[in-house]
C-alpha cells in the first residue's frame, strides 16, 4: 500500500480551543503526524511526498472564496490592531440572518464569521500550507486508487467536518471528500465513503447531500451527545438525486467493538449494493477507549477487525487520515489497521 505524507503538515499549530466555557490547549497538534509518519516507518511502508496542488484543485468541492480565505485569513488577521494571535470568529451568520440575505463581507473578522462553523478551526501562520499539503495526499492517494490501487494519506489537519465553504472541528478542507470527487472524475461510476471517525462526517454528507453518484456512510457517536451535536442522525437520507445515498449509524455512548462493527459492516453491505466501483475511508482512531474525548470504546482489535471488513469489499481505496488525538496511541492503531487491511499491500509497495 503506497503512503503519502508532506512535512508541511507539521506547521499548523493551533492554540485556541474552547471547550465548556474554557479555553484549553488544542488537541490537533503536529505531534499527531509525526506519531503516525513514525508508525509508516515501523511498517516498512515506503511514505512518498505528493507535488502540492495548485489550489484550484480544492474547488472540485469548494467554493472558490472559501478557498481564498483559507490561504489569506492569516496576513489578513496579521494587520489587525490589537488581534490574537490566530483568526477565531467571535460571530457567525444565524439562520435568521441568512434567511434574510444575509451576504459575505470583506472584513477578515467577518469573513472569518462567515467561513467557520465553530471555534475550534483557529488558523494561524503555517495553517494554510498544512490544509494544502493535507489535500495534496488525498489526491496523490486518489491517483493510486484510480489505478486500481490502495493507498494511505496521512492528512493532517483532518477535514471530515469540513462543507464546501465552511471549516469546523479542527477541519478546513474536506480531504476525503475531494478523493472521493477525484475518483469519480477519474471514471469511478460510483463512490462510496465509509467513514469511521468516531464524530458523524458532516462536511462530506454536506458535500455530497444531492448526489447520486456517491454514497456516504457515517458510524459515529450518537449526535444527541457528542459533536457535532445537529446533524448525524439515522433519518438523514439525502435529498434530490442524492435521496437514499446518505447513511448515518449513530452509537450510544460507550459502545464497544461489537455494535460499531456490526455497523461497519451495515455500512459495506451498502456500498454493494450501492454498486460501488470505489472506495474511500475517512479513518479517525478517536474512537479508540484511549481517547481524551472518548465516546466510543473501541479496541485496537476493534480497529484490526473493520479493516479486514473494509478491505474484503475488495475496491480500489484511498484511506484519508481523519481525527484520532491521543498520540501515544494513534501510531500503533494505524499499524494495526494497515497490517489487517492486507501485508502484501504493505510490503509490496512501489
Amino acid at each position: 500500500m503506497r503512503a503519502f505524507a508532506h512535512p508541511d503538515q507539521s506547521r499548523h499549530s493551533p492554540q485556541f480551543f474552547l471547550q465548556r466555557g474554557q479555553v484549553r490547549q488544542h488537541f490537533e497538534v503536529p505531534a499527531r503526524a509525526e506519531a503516525l509518519l513514525a508508525a509508516l516507518h515501523r511498517l516498512g511502508a515506503p511514505v512518498e511526498t505528493p507535488t502540492l496542488v495548485d489550489p484550484e484543485a480544492l474547488t472540485a468541492v469548494h467554493d472558490a472564496g472559501y478557498i481564498a480565505f483559507l490561504a489569506e485569513a492569516a496576513e489578513a488577521w496579521a494587520a489587525l490592531p490589537e488581534k490574537g494571535p490566530e483568526v477565531v470568529a467571535n460571530m457567525h451568520p444565524s439562520p435568521e440572518m441568512l434567511a434574510q440575505g444575509a451576504t459575505p463581507t470583506a472584513a477578515i473578522v467577518g469573513r472569518a464569521g462567515w467561513y467557520t462553523a465553530d471555534t475550534a478551526c483557529p488558523i494561524g501562520p503555517g495553517t494554510w500550507e498544512s490544509v494544502r499539503s493535507a489535500a495534496s495526499c488525498a489526491l496523490a492517494a486518489a491517483e493510486v486508487a484510480a489505478a486500481g490501487g490502495c493507498a494511505y494519506a496521512l492528512s493532517r489537519p483532518p477535514g471530515h467536518h469540513a462543507y464546501a465553504a465552511r471549516a469546523g472541528g479542527h477541519c478546513y478542507v474536506n480531504n476525503s471528500a475531494l478523493a472521493a470527487e477525484a475518483l469519480r472524475r477519474a471514471g469511478a461510476a460510483r463512490v462510496a465513503l465509509i467513514d469511521i471517525d468516531a464524530h458523524h462526517g458532516n462536511g462530506t454528507q454536506g458535500i455530497f447531500w444531492e448526489r447520486g453518484d456517491v454514497l456516504t456512510v457515517s458510524v459515529h457517536g450518537d449526535p444527541s451527545g457528542y459533536y457535532p451535536w445537529y446533524v448525524g442522525h439515522a433519518g438523514e437520507r439525502g435529498a434530490g438525486a442524492g435521496a437514499g445515498c446518505n447513511l448515518n449509524l449513530p452509537l450510544p455512548r460507550g459502545s464497544t467493538d461489537e455494535a460499531w462493527l456490526e455497523a461497519i459492516a451495515a455500512g459495506a453491505a451498502r456500498a454493494r449494493d450501492f454498486g460501488a466501483e470505489a472506495l474511500v475511508v475517512p479513518l479517525g482512531f478517536d474512537a479508540s477507549e484511549h481517547e481524551p474525548l472518548s465516546f466510543l470504546r473501541v479496541t485496537a482489535d476493534g480497529f484490526a477487525r473493520a479493516a479486514e471488513r473494509l478491505a474484503a469489499l475488495g475496491l480500489p481505496t484511498v484511506i484519508v487520515q481523519e481525527g484520532g488525538y491521543n498520540t501515544e496511541m494513534i501510531g500503533g492503531l494505524l499499524e494495526r489497521f494497515l497490517t489487517a487491511w492486507g501485508d502484501r499491500d504493505i510490503s509490496t509497495s512501489r
